[in-house]
């Protein structure tokens, strides 16, 4: 199965993540299929998020599960599922 989900960078409490569509059985930090945007949750609001609208859609409609919490964000910005 293929999820997206976060993966994350940074330092210790300075967390960076990237939007990634990985096979659910990869740990977290490991090989991506694809790179879909990023969130950076410790900037201004309006810099938090930025990913590619189109190739998340691609992705969902090929059968890719988001993670609740990547569904949230997607949610937040106003991208319908």
């Amino acid at each position: 199965m293929v999820k997206i989900r976060l993966k994350k960078f940074g330092s210790k409490k300075r967390p960076y993540y990237r939007i990634v569509v990985q096979d659910a059985r990869e740990p977290r930090d490991g090989r991506t299929i694809e790179e879909l945007g990023i969130y950076h949750p410790i900037e201004a609001e309006e810099k938090q998020v930025s990913f590619d609208a189109e190739k998340v859609r691609k992705w969902l409609d090929s059968g890719a599960q988001p993670t609740d919490t990547v569904r949230g964000i997607l949610n937040r910005n106003n991208f319908t599922l």
